[in-house]
């Protein structure tokens, strides 16, 4: 969604919450974008948006018709480089990764060593879909941005790139794609009653019956349904939720960590402890250091 990651002045209503991850073909940068009209710049580089949290209604126009969905938690929109975008409205705030792809993503050798021709390999303009794998990869590298940095990170980051660039190829080359079928789907109105059901009561026990029954479905249902609009089971987005609820619990300070634990919807400080640091990396008190002398960035 800009020219460049490094020189592009951030859209109005973006904000970059970490510094710029960098390793060799990949960047990764931390964002929260608002609601309005932003900027549309030819990007040098191919982008991956990928988002965790929040929910929007986008509307974007390049080349084709208009692309409009809903931007929701393991949802991802595609722009390869070079793409002019006419068009790219946000109705709502979401917090998301956008990561940066080389324009070719992957060497014309290595494509033809699988039978791909290098001519056929343009990546497609695509958006508002949930893939499993590309939910895999970027939680794996918002894992990788949220801790300390470790001796092995640039190898791990590595394999991440080969993997993302590779399942891209594999899945969403111009000549092939093709939105997924959105019946059957979870209406959108639905949705949001269960997702402000979530927001509601995070401190609660909240069963998956008490979710489809937010929905009017059957449990199995709207499991299925859910997983298909969110790209996350619902157990998966609800952890998830909380962990973001308990960062910024952390972040914020004041809070003991057990207290934290309560709040966001945990029995205990230990099943609190094993989930943070398994959604994360590292521990709720390592994360509460981290981000005290790391401030927030605004560019």
């Amino acid at each position: 969604m800009t020219s460049s990651p490094e020189t592009a002045a951030p859209p109005p209503g973006s904000n970059r919450l970490t510094g710029m991850a960098s390793w060799t073909g990949l960047q990764v940068e931390h964002r929260q974008i608002g609601p309005g009209s932003h900027r549309c710049d030819r990007p040098e580089m191919t982008e991956l948006a990928y988002i965790l949290s929040g929910r929007s209604r986008i509307r974007r126009h390049a080349d084709g018709p208009l692309q409009e969905g809903l931007a929701l938690p393991g949802t991802s929109w595609l722009t390869p480089s070079g793409t002019a975008e006419k068009l790219l409205e946000f109705d709502g705030e979401v917090e998301c990764l956008i990561l940066y792809l080389p324009a070719k993503l992957l060497e014309d050798s290595a494509l033809r060593d699988h039978d791909i021709d290098p001519g056929q390999a343009e990546i497609a303009y695509a958006g508002g879909f949930a893939d499993p794998t590309l939910s895999q990869i970027g939680l794996a590298l918002r894992n990788l941005i949220g801790r300390p940095s470790q001796p092995v990170d640039r190898l791990f980051a590595d394999g991440l790139r080969t993997a993302l660039a590779a399942h891209l190829v594999g899945n969403y080359r111009a000549d092939r794609w093709q939105p997924a079928e959105r019946q059957p789907a979870l209406e959108p109105r639905r949705l949001r009653r269960v997702l402000d059901y979530i927001e509601a009561r995070l401190s609660e026990a909240i069963s998956l019956d008490d979710l489809a029954g937010e929905a009017c479905l059957s449990p199995f249902h709207f499991a299925r349904l859910f997983r298909q609009a969110t790209g996350l089971a619902p157990h998966q987005y609800l952890t998830e939720r909380r962990i973001r609820g308990a960062q910024q619990l952390i972040v914020g300070g004041g809070t003991s960590l057990a207290e934290v634990a309560l709040d966001s919807g945990f029995g205990s400080q230990a099943s609190f402890c094993r989930a943070f640091r398994k959604a994360t990396g590292v521990s709720p008190t390592a994360y509460r250091d981290l981000h005290r002398r790391r401030p927030v960035l605004e560019s």
